[in-house]
């Protein structure tokens, strides 16, 4: 099937150009989408009648789409999940919820703006690619943590296998001292018995004395 394109569409072509695309792409996405037209004489007639409007819009957005970009590139978006301690989640960040996190921010974005090339499923920093406009693309940071504390953490460039191996490191040196103190106290009590015993001799020795005459 023939669609003429209204806008960029990428790996496709450039505004104007009369591309095949298969019939079910067309219908469900580039028609629907209003990112193309059937080529027909009607449609290409029109879209030549309205060509420079068309190129006028696009410059338009593709500026706001560039201002959106310089304040949106490189910022990193907390999500909270619940998650195992090897860090799998219960369940899985979408674009949806990478979209809610930068509108909770201050931004705003459409579900269908966020790129994932499969759902997010570790705690972790995650990068995560968005498309503001056709000619306009810009990577963003998820950074999905159990809590706030964290994410702080994560952001510092530990990993949750890390954290996890530090605390099971400070729960063993806790259980070593633990261990330390209790022989100590042990030994205490063996010094303070053998100190009394030793005490207890000479009054031993009076007795013997005393017997023998």
């Amino acid at each position: 099937m023939q669609v003429i394109l209204l806008e960029r569409v990428a790996k496709l072509g450039q505004m104007g150009d009369v591309v095949d695309v298969r019939p079910g792409y067309a219908r469900n996405f580039l028609l629907p989408q209003g990112k193309a037209l059937s080529a027909s004489e009607a449609n290409i007639a029109s879209f030549e009648a309205r060509k420079a409007q068309l190129e006028a819009r696009n410059l338009e957005t593709r500026k706001e789409a560039e201002a959106l970009a310089a304040k949106l590139e490189g910022q990193r978006f907390i999500v909270i999940r619940s998650a195992s301690d090897s860090g799998s989640l219960y369940g899985s960040v979408s674009t949806r919820d990478a979209a809610d996190a930068t509108s909770e921010a201050g931004f705003s974005l459409d579900r269908k703006q966020v790129s994932l090339s499969r759902p997010i499923k570790e705690l972790g920093l995650h990068d995560v690619h968005v498309n503001l406009h056709p000619e306009v693309d810009v990577t963003i940071q998820l950074n999905v943590a159990r809590s706030p504390e964290e994410a702080e953490l994560q952001a510092s460039g530990k990993s949750i296998q890390e954290l996890a191996a530090e605390e099971e490191a400070a729960a063993d040196f806790e259980i070593a001292e633990l261990f330390e103190d209790i022989g100590a106290a042990a030994s205490d009590d063996d010094e303070l018995a053998e100190a009394v015993g030793i005490e207890e001799e000479p009054a031993d020795q009076d007795d013997a004395d005393s017997e023998e005459r």
